[in-house]
């Protein structure tokens, strides 16, 4: 009994010490580039990190330009996120801090979507490095041309893509589950015979076990 119980313990663990990693795995993936107006849309800006570079110091500016070709500086993130003090009133009040703890996301977000936030947005991502007394510094500029529209046009691809997501996770899950119960009734059995073993053994007189039988001559 004690067996199976220790299996079943170091299967749960090695479960959730898988979830811990997937769950700490960063990947670099692609902003959505279509918004609806007067809904909430999010720009998004990844730059995983390796985890020596984790303390690193790390500065965003975000910038935007219109079909005019008239760029503007609209958000910025130096110690904590801010925008800056002559922004456009276009913008004002309008941008939200999307980003996480750790700095590998670097997104923001734009409240009540216009006609007029169609444009190209530039995320550039400055972070600085030091190793003991060696400094180094590190860029990456993500750009994104986003187009708003008064009505949503439907992305087969994306919502075939996020139905196969849930079809996997549902099946890991369950292949998971299916061979825990599989190990712990194979274990469950084998303790089985081994206690009917011990049981048979000590049901023969004692005689018989000192004395199996007379001995065969010719």
């Amino acid at each position: 009994m004690a067996t199976h119980t220790r299996l079943v313990l170091h299967l749960l663990l090695l479960f959730l010490f898988a979830v811990q990693e997937v769950r700490l795995v960063c990947v670099d993936v692609p902003s959505n580039s279509e918004a609806i107006v007067g809904r909430a849309m999010k720009l998004t800006c990844i730059y995983c990190m390796k985890r020596e570079e984790i303390s690193a110091e790390t500065k965003v500016e975000w910038s935007y330009t219109s079909p005019d070709k008239e760029q503007m500086l609209i958000y910025l993130y130096d110690r904590h996120p801010l925008q800056p003090k002559d922004v456009e009133e276009q913008w004002k009040d309008r941008l939200t801090w999307n980003g996480s703890k750790d700095l590998q996301d670097l997104s923001i977000g734009i409240k009540n979507v216009t006609l007029n936030d169609t444009g190209t947005y530039e995320c550039k991502v400055s972070r600085f490095f030091e190793f003991d007394s060696f400094k180094h510094s590190a860029t990456k500029t993500t750009t994104i041309d986003l187009e708003v529209k008064r009505e949503a046009s439907r992305d087969t691809a994306a919502l075939y893509s996020e139905i196969m997501m849930y079809v996997l996770l549902v099946f890991l899950t369950f292949w998971l589950l299916v061979e825990m119960i599989y190990c712990y009734r194979k274990i469950s059995r084998s303790d089985e015979q081994a206690q009917d073993s011990a049981t048979d053994y000590l049901a023969i007189p004692s005689e018989n076990k000192e004395n199996p039988g007379p001995a065969v001559t010719e």
